[in-house]
């Protein structure tokens, strides 16, 4: 059903044309309009697979036209009076991305004064992305996901998206995120390549960047036009089928449910083990259990390859053991799956949490040896969840 509905994407887009596609040419110092204006939907389709080349020295900036995370679109030309043009192709969930931010930030602030103008656009289409790939991240690559990535980070330039048809990606050819092109005054290609050689915070400062900036400032040509650069995938919009197939094999994996008795709980709870441990407590009779649980698994395939592990926690009776099996394979839950083996209530609360106050749903994040990270009472913000997960130390953005 998922391909089939692609493939209406792909179809309708050919024939309406994505929200990404120029419609007019924006005049040179003029504010675009807004995306609201237009009624732009980010609207992800498959496109063919080609062969992609980077952009080479010498070459003509290509034109675009992309929405903005200031709900604006932007354009080439729009930036017209900037003496040196620098366009960064880099993403929400990639840990080498995210190590760079800083450092894009610093050097857009550095030289915006002397009339450089820095803008940020996200390659990716999400519909190349796996969840087995978010686990340095909150975030994917969304526009939505965008816009809180930029507010959260306090982006001080341009960040556009072409994650609809990636025509411009496929114009600059950006290889990995992130991936810097810096162009002179008159937008000929100068440099292409790493912003540094060192990936991790507060190693680098951006220095080939920068040189190339100074360089192209001076009215000289980079001593090294090219560099290779370092960092995740473009992810294009034809490589959906290594998508489909890890969602294949994970629905495809084993789903039991095990019996726990209330030592086993408090067992579970102290969490003797070496990961955090994320403890959802649902039951089938609980609408907003089975409602949000879907996420949960979610967040299991997404830093499920890190020191972290979702365990779920059934308060059905043992005469419904049945039926909450059922549920957890209706669910792909093929996760560590309790179930309480007491019937008694209170006795279950209290070996799973002292302030708990019985009511469903109830969750726990817990470090190594049970200290509680995070808890919530009833449906879980699984904004807040991701961002408390994946800016835990023992997980973090960044290798």
């Amino acid at each position: 059903m998922m391909i089939r509905n692609l493939c209406i994407l792909a179809v309708l887009a050919l024939l309406m044309g994505t929200g990404c596609k120029p419609e007019k040419k924006i005049e040179p110092g003029k504010s675009p309009e807004t995306l609201e204006e237009t009624g732009f939907i980010p609207q992800p389709v498959l496109v063919p697979e080609q062969e992609v080349r980077t952009l080479e020295p010498g070459a003509k900036a290509p034109d675009f036209r992309l929405p903005g995370v200031d709900g604006k679109f932007h354009t080439l030309d729009e930036y017209a009076q900037a003496e040196v043009l620098v366009i960064v192709f880099t993403c929400n969930h990639c840990p080498t991305a995210q190590a760079y931010e800083e450092r894009i930030k610093s050097i857009a602030a550095d030289y915006r004064p002397k009339g450089v103008q820095l803008i940020a656009i996200s390659p990716n289409s999400p519909l190349g992305l796996l969840y087995e790939e978010l686990g340095y991240s909150d975030l994917g690559d969304t526009y939505e996901d965008m816009v809180i990535r930029a507010k959260d980070q306090e982006f001080n330039f341009p960040y556009l998206y072409d994650g609809d048809d990636q025509q411009v990606a496929l114009a600059y050819g950006p290889v990995a995120t992130p991936h810097a092109f810096v162009f002179d005054k008159a937008r000929i290609l100068q440099y292409v390549g790493r912003i540094d050689g060192s990936e991790k915070p507060g190693t680098a400062q951006g220095e080939d960047l920068r040189n190339a900036i100074e360089q192209v400032l001076a009215g000289s040509a980079p001593k090294q036009p090219v560099t290779k650069t370092f960092g995740c995938s473009t992810k294009w919009g034809w490589k959906t089928k290594m998508r489909e197939k890890i969602d294949k094999e994970w629905s495809e994996k084993e789903v039991t449910l095990t019996e726990l008795t209330p030592q086993g709980i408090s067992d579970l709870v102290r969490n003797e083990g070496g990961k955090l441990r994320l403890i959802n407590i649902w039951a089938t009779w609980c609408g907003p259990c089975r409602l949000e649980y879907p996420e949960f698994v979610v967040l299991q395939r997404m830093f499920g390859a890190r020191d972290f592990e979702f365990v779920s926690l059934s308060a059905d009776p043992l005469s419904n053991k049945d039926k909450a099996l059922e549920f957890l394979k209706n669910s792909e839950s093929a996760v560590t799956n309790y179930i309480v083996a007491t019937a008694d209530k209170y006795e279950f609360i209290e070996a799973v949490d002292p302030e708990w106050n019985g009511a469903l749903p109830y969750t726990l994040l817990l470090e190594p040896g049970g200290k509680v990270v995070w808890r919530e009472q009833g449906e879980a913000d699984f904004f807040e969840l991701k961002k408390t997960i994946v800016e835990h130390p023992m997980i973090g953005r960044v290798y």
